[in-house]
């Protein structure tokens, strides 16, 4: 691999493995409700807050963290404009306490928010419009997020051409593709992420043990692992369990995969699980995490950062993927390993954020565990089998077509269904 490519990869992890405290969508309305403001100069007087479609369906079933329990969008807003601090990013309200909460509680009920579905934009959209006194000001989110894409103060445009919350260098996603991203694992110098992959470790590790050991969401993981134990088992029960605790809302950062937490958790934790059980050399775990997270980034770049396509299949794929590597399994294997899982699972629907996304992760993680039981003893879904076609490379493609395209209209109908439009 030329050290073009090389430095891309390391700048796609880099740009896409940061912090993130609870649900992403929460976050983001909470983060430009927090640039809001900031511009205004204070807390505004009253909001305008506008979201695709996807957004209002990952806000309306989850508790924002720090929060004090309150959903939805006009408490993640509201949150945001009176304790956030736009600077941390996706953990803008980190540091908002009782005082703040409190207040929240009051303006949400006081109607200081009113919320819109903003129609015919892209499914990853945010618009905050706020008043205080007779200064406006208009604040939008786009693509990612933590992407601001405008932001102006009385019509006076102070940001038009996109700027990311938190800084990143420029990616060439289009170069990913299995067999260079083995290549890449091969050739990882550890210390190059050394500190980018111990943090997400450290974060989703110890968000899935507040999982277990609490009564979070609907106790997904609990169950599972009192159910019985095995490696299989247990990797499914922890993945689900930092689920189950961020869908409750805690607090505990978790760091993401492809604008996600639940993906963040579903590819981490299974590898980190039986990394651990084999007592792999950490260097080693690098290696097959930094796999991990690309293969489950080049997955996502056909479907986007949101869909009706559920993003814990990708992720947990990519995570038997690692497994795989940890395993020294060749292209082939790898290869097999993902067309199994995904050529199964590829398709479950994504109904918005809340306690079942942990079901969700642990049903991703046992299938791509089964997949890669399939792939290591030969055997793999057939070529020209409905969307397996074209090897692993078209089988993603297909995937992604499908999640993309096939699934919009599958996604205004979710939509519709959750907002009780029959």
């Amino acid at each position: 691999m030329d050290r073009a490519a090389y430095d891309n990869y390391i700048a796609i992890l880099a740009s896409e493995l940061i912090p993130a405290m609870g649900c992403t969508e929460p976050i983001a309305v909470a983060l430009a409700g927090a640039r809001a403001a900031y511009v205004l100069g204070g807390v505004p007087d009253h909001m305008d807050v506008y979201c695709s479609g996807n957004i209002v369906k990952n806000v309306k079933g989850v508790v924002v963290p720090n929060s004090g329990g309150q959903m939805g969008i006009a408490a993640a807003a509201v949150l945001g404009a009176v304790g956030g601090d736009y600077t941390l990013g996706l953990e803008v309200i980190e540091g908002a306490g009782p005082a703040a909460i409190e207040e929240t509680r009051r303006l949400v009920a006081e109607g200081m928010c009113d919320c819109h579905l903003a129609e015919n934009e892209g499914s990853l959209y945010i618009r905050v419009e706020a008043a205080r006194g007779a200064d406006v000001a208009r604040v939008t989110i786009r693509t990612r997020h933590n992407q601001f894409d405008h932001i102006s103060l009385n019509g006076q445009v102070l940001l038009e051409q996109g700027e990311l919350a938190a800084a990143a260098a420029p990616v060439d996603k289009e170069r990913l593709n299995v067999r260079d991203i083995i290549e890449f694992a091969d050739q990882l110098d550890p210390d190059d992420v050394r500190g980018l992959l111990d943090r997400q470790i450290e974060y989703n590790a110890a968000i899935s043990e507040e999982g277990l050991k609490n009564a979070w969401g609907a106790q997904v993981g609990r169950t599972l692992l009192s159910a019985g134990e095995n490696f299989a088992s247990r990797a499914a029960a922890k993945a689900a369990a930092g689920s189950d605790a961020r869908m409750g809302g805690s607090s505990m950062p978790v760091v993401i995969n492809s604008g996600s937490g639940n993906q963040g958790i579903a590819v981490t934790i299974p590898l980190y699980e039986y990394a651990m059980e084999r007592k792999v050399p950490r260097d080693r775990l690098y290696r097959a995490l930094a796999l991990a997270n690309l293969i489950s980034i080049h997955e996502k770049r056909f479907i986007g950062n949101l869909s009706a396509y559920c993003g814990a299949v990708s992720a947990a794929t990519a995570s038997a993927a690692g497994i795989a590597y940890l395993d020294g399994a060749s292209y082939e294997v790898i290869g097999n390993t993902i067309i199994n899982s995904i050529g199964t699972i590829g398709g479950m629907v994504c109904d918005g954020a809340k306690s079942s996304c942990a079901s969700k992760v642990a049903s991703a993680v046992s299938t791509a565990l089964m997949g890669y039981d399939m792939a290591k003893e030969g055997r793999a879904l057939k070529e020209g089998e409905g969307l397996v076609e074209g090897g692993v490379e078209g089988t993603i493609r297909n995937i992604g077509r499908l999640g993309c395209e096939g699934m919009r209209a599958t996604d205004v109908e979710i939509l519709n269904i959750m907002l009780g439009k029959h």
